[in-house]
């Protein structure tokens, strides 16, 4: 089977022959597409540290989940920016929160649609944790009782799945719980199951006002050296009913991705966080890169590392590509 009996140069000589032996294909059902809402009305404000990207209204955002929906992008992910903060992140909760608003506006408008919403405190603490604070640190049982209190608010709204994204150990647990004991057994879980302590969240933490006040998250996100540790957390949260399992960043974490593909039997979804994005849009508007081109790469890696789900913010910018829609 030598050269040149084999010659692999045979499997790539047209656009037509390329697409036949192609190993990876990206569809616009893979994509999930997040959105950030805050508390005002008649909102579509531009997010200065992320291009293309908007602060939202209750009242404004089912307008774009139209546009989201007519792409044929099956989901949206909803963060939350409230008007006030307070220790404990009460805001999270409220009947009338700018999520929970929004998440009944999308329902109505767009029944079809998917709703994620972000389950965390982050936003909504006034010193930017995601939990409760006792001692100088984040209180894990007492903060996994007010992210089941979360949750439940977010479904009682209207939310289809919902995804904590905090890294408390347990908190699935309390969330499914809850769920159960309020007659949602059929609301999915996504766990963020093994996010990382990771520099490629800036933007992100700029756009939801989420930075923290003092210290840093690395007491309870994941070292960025541990694989074997990612394991292990993807396997507890499946033990405690998550029903999708997410792995945040997406691309320093390829391998993990791949792992955890290998080795699990849930829907496995990667988050191509808001540096990543970033990073490429910047090259490109610096005449570095071929926008269209990196993105498409960059996200068929993420899929063919194992990811079934990709979250990104390029979300409906791939949908018109992988449908050729102008």
């Amino acid at each position: 089977m030598l050269f040149p009996k084999t010659r692999m140069r045979r499997l790539r000589t047209s656009e037509a022959m390329r697409r036949l032996v192609r190993e990876t294909a990206l569809s616009v059902d893979d994509f999930v597409y997040p959105l950030f809402v805050r508390e005002g009305k008649g909102l579509k404000e531009p997010i200065k540290s992320m291009t293309g990207c908007f602060h939202f209204s209750p009242d404004t955002i089912a307008a774009e989940a139209r546009d989201v929906a007519e792409l044929g992008i099956p989901a949206v992910l909803l963060f939350g920016l409230p008007a006030k903060k307070d220790a404990a992140g009460s805001e999270a909760w409220a009947e009338n929160g700018a999520v929970q608003r929004a998440v009944r506006e999308i329902k109505k408008a767009v029944p079809g649609l998917l709703v994620i919403t972000d389950v965390c405190l982050c936003e909504y603490t006034d010193h930017g944790h995601c939990g409760v604070i006792s001692n100088g640190k984040v209180d894990n049982d007492a903060t996994c009782e007010l992210l089941a209190k979360v949750a439940l608010s977010h479904v009682q709204a209207g939310a289809d799945i919902v995804a904590p994204s905090d890294m408390m150990d347990g908190r699935v647990r309390y969330i499914r719980e809850a769920l159960e004991e309020n007659g949602f057994s059929d609301t999915a879980i996504m766990s963020y199951a093994a996010k990382y302590a990771s520099a490629f969240y800036g933007p992100f933490r700029d756009a939801a006002e989420s930075a923290p006040a003092f210290g840093d998250r690395r007491g309870y996100q994941m070292d960025p050296a541990n694989g074997d540790q990612a394991m292990a957390e993807i396997a507890l949260d499946i033990e405690e009913g998550a029903d999708i399992v997410m792995i945040k960043p997406a691309l320093c974490f390829l391998d993990i991705i791949h792992r955890a593909g290998q080795r699990f039997d849930r829907p496995l979804a990667a988050y191509n966080v808001s540096g990543e994005y970033m990073m490429l849009n910047t090259a490109a508007d610096a005449g570095l890169l071929d926008r269209d081109a990196a993105m498409m790469e960059m996200l068929t890696s993420i899929k063919r590392a194992g990811a079934d789900i990709i979250i990104t913010y390029f979300a409906k910018e791939a949908a018109k590509k992988v449908q050729n829609v102008k």
